[in-house]
């Protein structure tokens, strides 16, 4: 066996299995002092290379857990450190992150790189990222488990987070034509997250139901930011007949709408109904308090790092995320 062995070799050879070689190459008390010395002899003669990019990464693992993430929106990405940070505590594992762009040709190789030089334990993966199948598939190449967070189910259930976005934007379309708005308008997320179209087609759909079709000229994509809320808010604020309702399809655009309305001199809800996505901790510190799809994005952190430290064959699953309204003062009937 020129050029050396994987585990695989030197346990088939000392009629072991890869965990008893591995206990040997990470001086484990817990191998027989004979099987030990068999162990390590094979090795000597054989000679034992890892292979990173193969199985030899599951027997040299660290305590740690990655997040990967692609996300403009840093409150959301801080509840869901947070979140994680709550099912770590105690186990012995520590979080690293790894922000990414995805719009860059090689951040799969980044996101590669990290996952091997860190010897990462799993990876929580992020919306965007986690709607990525090739990344998923270069962590399936590399042997490291993952926890998918994203709008749908993606993957089998011992991997996935799904969070019901659309379910969330339907009730908020129920509400404001309940209230009797008529000229609506909607600011989305960018169109390559799945986040965007769920809510995105939800909402309009549920409207459609309810007999209200949505011009093209009051739907605008905005960047999940605060900019990009203010310069959509400006575009529909400017329609005739001006919208009397609008829903952004996250907290911080909801933000951008607030001072697009003050610049104009248009009191919310008086002339204005704004409701956001996420509730994330602004809906409640903003004047008049925002109206917001509540998304338990602290939970979601937590669940997907419980997921990543269960032993293998423990029962992984996760609570049911259902997505709600949660209504406060930044709404009411047009006048």
């Amino acid at each position: 066996m020129n050029g050396g062995g994987t585990i695989n070799d030197i346990a088939r050879l000392a009629g072991v299995s890869k965990k008893t070689v591995s206990r040997v190459i990470n001086r484990s008390p817990l191998v027989q002092q004979e099987t030990r010395e068999k162990i390590e002899a094979l090795i000597r003669e054989v000679g034992y290379v890892p292979d990173p990019m193969a199985r030899g990464l599951a027997f040299r693992k660290s305590f740690l857990i990655g997040m990967v993430y692609d996300n403009p929106n840093a409150q959301y990405i801080v509840n869901m450190q947070e979140g994680a940070l709550d099912s770590l505590r105690g186990s012995g594992f520590e979080l690293v992150v790894h922000p990414c762009d995805s719009k860059s040709d090689d951040y799969i190789d980044g996101v590669r790189h990290f996952v091997l030089q860190q010897r990462l334990h799993g990876v929580i993966l992020v919306p965007r990222v986690s709607e990525d199948s090739a990344l998923v598939e270069m962590l399936q190449q590399v042997g490291c488990r993952y926890a998918r967070i994203a709008a749908v189910s993606l993957d089998e259930p011992a991997r996935m987070i799904a969070t019901n976005d659309r379910q969330g934007a339907v009730e908020v379309a129920n509400y404001l034509e309940s209230l009797g708005h008529r000229h609506i308008g909607l600011i989305t997320g960018p169109q390559r997250y799945l986040s965007t179209r769920e809510r995105g087609a939800g909402f309009l759909q549920a409207l459609a139901k309810r007999g209200l079709e949505l011009p093209a000229t009051h739907v605008v994509e905005g960047g999940y930011t605060f900019e990009s809320g203010v310069a959509c808010a400006e575009k529909l604020l400017a329609l005739e007949p001006r919208p009397t309702a609008i829903f952004t399809l996250n907290d911080e655009m909801a933000a951008g709408v607030y001072k697009a309305a003050f610049r104009m001199g248009l009191s919310i809800p008086e002339q204005l109904s704004v409701v956001g996505f996420d509730d994330s901790p602004l809906a409640a510190r903003l004047w008049p308090s925002l109206s917001s799809v509540r998304l338990p994005i602290r939970d979601m952190g937590s669940f997907a790092a419980a997921m990543l430290i269960a032993a293998d064959g423990e029962a992984r699953s996760v609570p049911l995320i259902a997505p709600h309204l949660v209504v406060r003062e930044s709404c009411q009937s047009p006048v």
